[in-house]
């Protein structure tokens, strides 16, 4: 998915890889690996709704299917955000 600001895209962001260990998000030319441990929101959803990500703002990512938003941050350093939903 390609952000556009007259006509120059400005930032892409998509999924390249889902495995049974968690997915791996390409943003800015540079691959972020989600495992299902530290992110459980996509575990067991479907690709659809997996690969349908947006970014919001620089770095901020949103999966509108899912309602999960998450920062660059939160998927570089998950230890940082400790706060997990109980429902996978």
């Amino acid at each position: 998915m390609s952000l556009l600001v007259h006509g120059n895209s400005i930032s892409e962001v998509e999924v390249t890889n889902i495995s049974t260990h968690g997915l791996w998000l390409l943003a800015h030319e540079k691959e972020l690996f989600m495992s299902y441990e530290d992110f459980p929101w996509f575990k067991e959803k479907t690709v659809k709704s997996i690969i349908n990500v947006k970014e919001q703002s620089p770095d901020h990512f949103y999966w509108p299917d899912l309602d999960v938003d998450l920062t660059r941050e939160m998927i570089e350093y998950p230890e940082r955000f400790p706060l997990k939903s109980n429902s996978a």
